[in-house]
């Protein structure tokens, strides 16, 4: 048995970045700053989330640089050679499945709660 399983809340680092194929796919990235909680320091951890179809169009619709979001996914590595120097390199991101906006009113947002694409 195997498992793969994401889940984190945090807040957006940037607007989305979305880029529709020719396809008719779309996908969105997005970084997330999450705090840990034994963690002293002020200093968030930083995830890169990607998002595909009526997902990244979800978030290209309602997420804003700074909105607190939690979601849901599988972690993934990318790996690429460096076209420098030839040396295999790797990077942890976050495949979003689920995406639910957080947070009240006094974010400049009145939706709250489970708004994943299945529930508009």
């Amino acid at each position: 048995m195997s498992i793969n399983v994401v889940t984190l809340v945090g807040r957006v680092g940037g607007d989305p970045d979305i880029t529709f194929f020719d396809s008719g796919k779309v996908v969105c990235k997005l970084t997330l700053a999450v705090r840990r909680r034994s963690r002293n320091s002020d200093q968030p951890d930083w995830f890169e989330l990607e998002l595909w179809g009526k997902t990244a169009e979800f978030a290209k619709n309602y997420v804003r640089k700074g909105k607190q979001i939690a979601v849901k996914g599988s972690l993934k590595f990318d790996t690429w050679n460096d076209r420098q120097t030839g040396v295999g390199r790797s990077k942890p991101v976050i495949v979003v499945d689920q995406v639910d906006l957080l947070g009240s009113k006094q974010d400049g947002d009145e939706r709250t709660g489970d708004m994943s694409p299945e529930h508009f």
